[in-house]
């Protein structure tokens, strides 16, 4: 495995416009052509950044692009789950559920853990529940006790499961209804501080490991004859704007591959066309934690008429709850890039998880909301509208020219967040055996035992303990983990611990060090990558008002400072 460089893992608009005048300039020169890597991922949300960071740990010469930001897409809108696979264990899909089990272990106990923690889940038992309703979900439990198992995950990390009071189950979700309920069950899973930092801590480890990783770069033209790999057509996208770059430097370059990888997840037919993706949306509210009583535990509440299917109400950062999530098909054409959140979606999640609450909620204490779109591969035209018992696993094709024969682009789309790592250890291996063809060698996938920047025995923070984070903001190290003492050491900004906004009195939970090591170090290159992915401040229009001014200025401060 390549020497980890922590130098190398920062992310900024000064590597980024090196990085962009080299591949530019070897492209520019008749004598050499565009510069050659052994891989192109296009696509930077979970599984790309997956996928980079297992090429570069293997050895290969990886560079990652996306057309907007990291986590720009369908990898910042999830429920923020590390799902053990309970729902597609109850609909038979036994496979699917070990699969996720296992991958859940490894994010919580090895790779991300000061990023993935343990979340007890709530189900209230109502008396008026027929008795297989009263039954199924501890029977569930169980078994989702026996997957936690089989994968070898720690009861200290996730403990069994168990059947509690109300009183209990008021601890953990004060806002539960507790009429006609006699007991409940408690379940732990995974849960993420935020997807978009798993995403950035993957891209930042796959820098460090000497991938290059630039965003707003969009791919057009990708071509590939099977035989000597393939080539695309990379655009600067910020070219003229603050990212540093000239308004010349807007024109189109090549790059040539030995492998190209579409992991544009829900977009990947637009690269692909034999790959059909049939988006399905899923929708979260936002509201105020408060508003159920700053809840440590998930509630629960079966959708009507489904075995399988919930809506949870999920504690999450920034003093704020999610409430989700619907599973609607859309069709697959003209995909937006950001999804509206229809008020048939919030009246739905309202309606159901109502029936676990002692006070009804209503769309005055919905505060934000967001949707992602899972990308579902269709291989066939079954005419139902339906997506929400649509198997969730992902597919990794080899593209095909028009003759039939294979060629060196390869697509990896559908799945879970949860599986990103195993889905990037079989696109890896599929690449791995494309290039071996062509006489470049691989190493063994070792991201399973890789720890991602922040964590515990990541390279970089060896030496970093638990104590060096003692006094620190309890959310700044929720976020950074043992990166969070460098967070103020490097800090240059003025007024360092200050909450970079005020709302109604209370301060947001994000100082201003944090900003600047998001542009220093995470790649940050606008305020909306700031309030939008790298901090999810922006979730909530009346918190993103009042932290724009501050988000602009740091920005405005920072940037020149990167040569």
């Amino acid at each position: 495995m390549p020497h980890f460089d922590s130098d190398a893992a920062r992310l900024n608009a000064a590597r980024r416009t090196r990085e962009l005048a080299e591949l530019r300039d070897h492209s520019g020169n008749a004598a050499r052509g565009p510069q050659r890597v052994d891989v192109v991922v296009i696509g930077a949300g979970v599984t790309g950044a997956g996928i980079a960071l297992d090429a570069a740990t293997r050895g290969l010469d990886v560079l990652l692009v996306d057309a907007h930001d990291l986590a720009f897409g369908t990898s910042r809108w999830s429920s923020k789950l590390a799902h053990g696979g309970l729902r597609y264990l109850a609909t038979g899909n036994v496979g699917i559920a070990h699969r996720s089990a296992k991958e859940r272990g490894i994010l919580m106990e090895t790779t991300a853990p000061h990023l993935a923690t343990r979340l007890p889940q709530v189900t209230p038992v109502l008396s008026n529940y027929s008795l297989v309703g009263k039954i199924a979900p501890r029977l569930g439990f169980l078994a989702a006790d026996g997957l936690r198992i089989a994968a070898g995950t720690s009861g200290k990390t996730l403990p069994r499961s168990r059947t509690v009071s109300t009183k209990t189950m008021k601890e953990l979700c004060p806002a539960v209804r507790t009429e006609g309920v006699h007991l409940g069950y408690v379940n732990n899973d995974g849960q993420l501080i935020d997807d978009a930092r798993l995403v950035t801590a993957l891209a930042r480890t796959a820098a460090g490991h000497g991938a290059r990783v630039l965003t707003y770069c969009r791919a057009t033209d990708v071509t590939s004859d099977g035989a000597g790999g393939g080539r695309v057509t990379l655009t600067d996208t910020l070219a003229g704007e603050n990212s540093g770059e000239n308004s010349e430097d807007a024109t189109p370059f090549q790059v040539e591959a030995g492998v190209i990888v579409n992991a544009t997840g829900v977009w990947a037919g637009g690269l692909d066309p034999q790959v059909k993706v049939r988006p399905s949306r899923g929708t979260h509210l936002v509201i105020d934690a408060a508003t159920v009583g700053n809840p440590t535990g998930a509630l629960m509440a079966a959708v009507p008429g489904h075995t399988s299917r919930y809506c949870f109400i999920l504690p999450g950062q920034l003093g704020r709850c999610y409430i989700g999530i619907t599973d609607e098909g859309l069709d697959s054409d003209g995909i937006p890039d950001v999804p509206d959140v229809p008020e048939s979606d919030v009246r739905f999640i309202l309606d159901v998880i109502n029936q676990a609450l002692e006070t009804a909620l209503t769309t005055d204490d919905v505060i934000g909301a967001f949707a992602g779109l899972r990308p579902l591969v269709q291989f066939t035209d079954s005419g139902d509208d339906s997506t929400a018992d649509l198997s969730r696993e992902h597919v990794i094709l080899r593209g095909k020219n028009a003759d039939g024969t294979e060629n060196n682009l390869v697509t990896v789309t559908g799945g879970k967040l949860t599986e990103y790592r195993l889905m990037a250890e079989q696109t890896v291996d599929l690449v791995s055996s494309i290039l071996r063809n062509n006489g470049i060698s691989a190493g063994p996938c070792v991201t399973a035992s890789t720890p991602l920047v922040g964590a515990p025995g990541a390279d970089g923070t060896v030496g970093v303990t638990r104590s060096d984070v003692a006094g620190l903001p309890t959310s700044m190290v929720d976020r950074f983990g043992l990166e969070a003492p460098a967070v103020l050491h490097d800090a240059q900004v003025d007024r360092p611990l200050e909450p970079v906004g005020t709302v109604d009195g209370q301060a947001v939970d994000v100082v201003r060090a944090e900003l600047e090591f998001h542009i220093t170090h995470e790649g940050a290159l606008t305020v909306d990558d700031l309030l939008d992915r790298r901090t999810r401040i922006g979730l909530v229009a009346a918190d993103r008002a009042a932290c724009e001014a501050t988000a602009q200025e740091i920005l405005d401060a920072v940037l020149p400072t990167l040569v």
